[in-house]
């Protein structure tokens, strides 16, 4: 009220007005609902839920070596058709049952995409593809695909890259990672802190693990930060800490890192910062060359340094979506191509589901013996075998 008083008072020139010094370079503030609000509009189903804490606790459990699987996050490299989106997750969804013996499979969802100048920014920021950047409509969009894959049984994971977003969607989330763009950055490393989800840090762009390692250092750390809570107001968040960060080899500087010495190098890293040795390798990226015709082929070497006795790589990524490749972007929408990726080249359907058919029957036996060992009994002690 006061301020609605001067303000009229400055109107009736008994002041003269204070020059512009605020939002010089902002055009307007959209309104967005608040995350409370969106979450009534499309609630949490039971089914739901349960793929959730169900996903989460076996993620956990293979990243601390209790379940024996590898990790296995598969998908688009970003959704921009949610029905060719839902499409890609009802197979994930049937091939997830027939491996999952030996692998877990957990479909990437990523909604937020990172540019190196500019490009398309995803789904939630412009969800109809043409620059109407209608932010609203897309973090609704987003979050009804995660309850729609979660409803499947489907766990997803995604990227962190707007520290709001999580708000309005991380109760759908099952693992989450942190970009080689941003794993350096304190406010995802505050964010990281907090998140429900097991969280993989990726090494920088030009291939050093250094930032990814502190990174997950700092995520396990209590953190206070501004934020905002789900009545939408800003507050200080206070974290506990996230104990589940680990880091993911992406390649970089020109040259991949997923071989053996690579991963070597990168477990000396983790156990100098007293961190556990926990890898997932990234078939994608600079690790493939952006060749996704090159993923099975990373894919197929890491299941060799597992069956050779490596412990510290718990899981994998690869791009993959209906049709192998990508596209341009259109200017009509209606236009693209139904099932390919409009941002990195991803792994067609078919050589997705022969790729990882191939890593079942390479490691069922690796998983299998390490299920026997842990459920083994402890032998007996010497004192206890002479009596």
């Amino acid at each position: 009220m006061i301020a609605g008083f001067v303000r009229v008072e400055l109107a009736s020139g008994g002041h003269r007005a204070p020059p512009v010094i605020e939002n010089v370079n902002v055009a307007a503030f959209d309104a967005m609902l608040p995350p409370e609000e969106v979450k009534l509009r499309i609630p949490v189903s039971e089914r739901a839920a349960r793929t959730v804490v169900e996903g989460r606790r076996t993620v956990e459990a293979i990243l601390d070596r209790t379940d024996p699987r590898l990790l296995v996050v598969v998908g688009p490299c970003s959704i921009h058709d949610p029905v060719a989106g839902l499409d890609y997750a009802h197979r994930l969804r049937a091939l997830a049952d027939e491996l999952s013996d030996t692998l877990y499979l957990v479909m990437r969802v990523y909604f937020e995409k990172p540019r190196t100048s500019v490009g398309w920014e995803g789904l939630t920021n412009d969800p109809h593809m043409n620059d109407s950047f209608q932010v609203k409509e897309g973090m609704e969009r987003a979050r009804r695909f995660l309850l729609e894959v979660s409803d499947l049984g489907l766990p997803t994971g995604t990227e962190a890259l707007d520290p709001i977003s999580p708000h309005y969607r991380g109760d759908l989330v099952t693992w989450t990672a942190i970009g080689a763009r941003t794993s350096e950055s304190q406010t995802h490393r505050n964010l990281a802190s907090g998140l429900s989800t097991p969280v993989g840090f990726k090494n920088g762009t030009d291939g050093e693990v250094d930032g990814a390692v502190n990174a997950i250092l700092a995520a396990a750390r209590p953190h206070a930060f501004l934020g905002i809570n789900d009545q939408g107001r800003s507050a200080v968040i206070r974290t506990r800490g996230n104990r589940h960060g680990h880091l993911v080899l992406r390649g970089g500087g020109g040259r991949p890192n997923f071989d053996s010495v690579s991963v070597a190098i990168a477990e000396q890293a983790l156990a100098k910062a007293g961190l556990p040795q926990t890898i997932v390798i990234d078939c994608s990226h600079a690790n493939s060359w952006k060749k996704p015709e090159l993923q099975p082929l990373v894919l197929r070497d890491v299941a060799s340094q597992l069956r050779q006795g490596n412990r510290s790589i718990a899981g994998i990524m690869l791009e993959s979506f209906l049709e192998q490749g990508s596209q341009p972007m259109s200017a009509d929408p209606a236009q693209l191509r139904y099932g390919r990726s409009v941002t990195d080249p991803c792994l067609g359907w078919d050589e997705t589901a022969a790729a990882l058919r191939e890593a079942r029957s390479l490691l069922r036996g690796v998983v299998e013996e390490r299920r026997r060992a842990a459920d083994a009994p402890p032998s007996a002690s010497p004192r206890a075998a002479a009596s």
